[in-house]
Order: C-alpha cells, then sequence, then structure tokens
C-alpha cells in the first residue's frame, strides 16, 4: 500500500488526519515498526488502530491493559481442565514419556491476544491498549515480542511471526515508559483537536447534525479542556455523544438550557458538573447584570 491509498482509505472511514500522523503510520506500516501512540485520555489514540485494520482490511486484535496483567492474560494458558481429563482418560498408556508430551501440544494451547497476533495465518493489527497502566515487568516482557516479533514458551520454546502484525501501543502517560521500549517504536504524540478539526470530526461523523450546532459545540468543549477546574477534559467521544444528544432532543441552539439540560454527555463526574453549573451562573450573571434566569438571552459557553 502506497501513502497515497493509505490516505484514500482513512478518507473513507470518514477519519481526520493530519500529514504527519498519515506518514508516521504509512512508514511504521512499511518498514514493520512497533507504533506508539501517546496522549491524553480521549485524544483518539485507540481510533488509529481501529481505523488501520479498516483500512488494512485486517482483524483487530485487542488486549487492554492493566495493573497485574501477566504472560497468561496475555500471551498463552495451557488448557488444564482438558491436561487433566486427558490424564485420566490415558492413565494405564504406558509411554508417559509420549503422554507428557502430548500434554502440552497446540491442542491443550490456549491463545490470548499476543501469540495470536503473531500465529495469525493473515496479518493483524494488534492494539496494545494503555500500556502505561501495566507493571514495568510486563513492559520489559514484552520488548522480545516488539524487537524479533517471537516470543518464548517454556514448554514449546520460540514461536516466531508466521505473518507480522502491525503493532500500536498507546499510553496516557501514566507513567513514564522506558527507553528499551521507546527505541522499539516509531512515535506520535496526539493532543486534544482545536476548534477547526473538532468540527472537521463532527462534521465528518455527524454529517446530518446542523453545522452551526457542531460549531457551538466544538467551541464549547474547547473551552472546557481549556478550564483548569475542569479535573476529566472532555474525550473527542464524548464531544460527539453531546453533538448526537442536542440532535436527537432537535435541539438547533447550544443555549444556557440546552447546556444544562446536556451537560451529562459531556462531562462525567460531579466535580466537573458542579463547576460548569458555577461558570455557567457567573457567565449569566455578568452578561444580564443580574441573575435573573428568565432573561431569555442566548448566553453561549
Amino acid at each position: 500500500m502506497e501513502l497515497t491509498e493509505l490516505k484514500q482509505e482513512l478518507d473513507q472511514a470518514n477519519y481526520i488526519y493530519d500529514d504527519t500522523l498519515a506518514t508516521t503510520l504509512y512508514v511504521a506500516l512499511k518498514l514493520g515498526r512497533p507504533l506508539l501512540i501517546e496522549g491524553a485520555a480521549g485524544v483518539g489514540k485507540t481510533e488509529v488502530a481501529k481505523v488501520m485494520a479498516a483500512a488494512l482490511d485486517r482483524e483487530l486484535v485487542r488486549m487492554q491493559c492493566y495493573e497485574g496483567l501477566d504472560e497468561s492474560k496475555a500471551l498463552y494458558e495451557w488448557n488444564y481442565q482438558k491436561q487433566l481429563l486427558s490424564i485420566q482418560v490415558n492413565m494405564s498408556s504406558e509411554d508417559k514419556d509420549a503422554l507428557t508430551k502430548s500434554l502440552f501440544s497446540d491442542e491443550y494451547l490456549l491463545e490470548r491476544p499476543l501469540l495470536k497476533s503473531i500465529r495469525s495465518r493473515r496479518p493483524v493489527v494488534l492494539l496494545i491498549d494503555e500500556i502505561d497502566k501495566a507493571d514495568e515487568e510486563f513492559e520489559a516482557f514484552l520488548l522480545e515480542l516488539l524487537s524479533d516479533m517471537q516470543v518464548s514458551i517454556p514448554e514449546v520454546g520460540t514461536i516466531r511471526a508466521n505473518t507480522v502484525p502491525f503493532v500500536v501501543l498507546t499510553s496516557n502517560r501514566a507513567r513514564p515508559l522506558s527507553e528499551a521500549l521507546r527505541r522499539r517504536c516509531a512515535y506520535l504524540y496526539i493532543e486534544y483537536p482545536d476548534v477547526e478539526k473538532e468540527l472537521a470530526i463532527l462534521r465528518a461523523k455527524l454529517p446530518h447534525v446542523d453545522d452551526r450546532l457542531c460549531h457551538q459545540v466544538a467551541l464549547a468543549v474547547a473551552k472546557l479542556r481549556s478550564s483548569e477546574a475542569i479535573l476529566k477534559k472532555p474525550s473527542i467521544a464524548e464531544s460527539l455523544d453531546w453533538a448526537a444528544a442536542l440532535d436527537a432532543l432537535g435541539i438547533r441552539e447550544l443555549t444556557p438550557d440546552a447546556l444544562r439540560q446536556t451537560a451529562g454527555f459531556v462531562l462525567k463526574n460531579a466535580e466537573d458538573l458542579n463547576v460548569f453549573d458555577q461558570e455557567q451562573e457567573e457567565d449569566h450573571a455578568c452578561s444580564c447584570g443580574h441573575h435573573d434566569h428568565h432573561c431569555g438571552g442566548h448566553h453561549h459557553v
């Protein structure tokens, strides 16, 4: 796939990108390099892997990271119940070595995301989501896969990739990642979109929603993200949810009443909603010169 073809596929998926992102994706794909994407929660890091899977017509294999994640959940596990049943059935077997060897064959091997991705006969997109949530030990364990596209299983030996997956790792920067991991990856940093890009995303994903309303939502979300008092900045997905909710209610103007009624679609905790309400009251007071909530003015965020 050439760069122009990749851009065409991204366009068909209604994915809004810039030249830097498209070029980095293309070169990482061409060189078979894993891609590490960092950025705040909600900027669209995971979406990159989903879009690439669609663009390349590949299966998306996702591994969600968390504290305590280990090989048995990420790489492989033996089907112990099936092994025990086989031992019971073959108790009378005279060839104990053959029985033992058979217990560690493919028949009893349960593939987890990492093993599945390299054993696949067709290349996949492997998403290792929120690697910063996993322990440093697990991060170190990943290095063999990222460097050599192979994994080691004690009972089986080294398993090399049948096909090379396109690997996307995402990080919210909850903790620093090792230099060893960074060296093995191409790198992207994604920021929250500016108003113009947010509007382009809203138009692409919600073409039926009134354009003026989309513009007002983009401006309002930008203001919420810029507020130091807001703890959880609205994600792109929440921006889309908000615009869709307003449209579902038949709202065409982002009035103070519309803001209050639908704030729960863009802000997702009580503290942020309280801050939002206070700022709305202050804005209203400044605009009207008093606290009369029935003045009927259309004051936007």
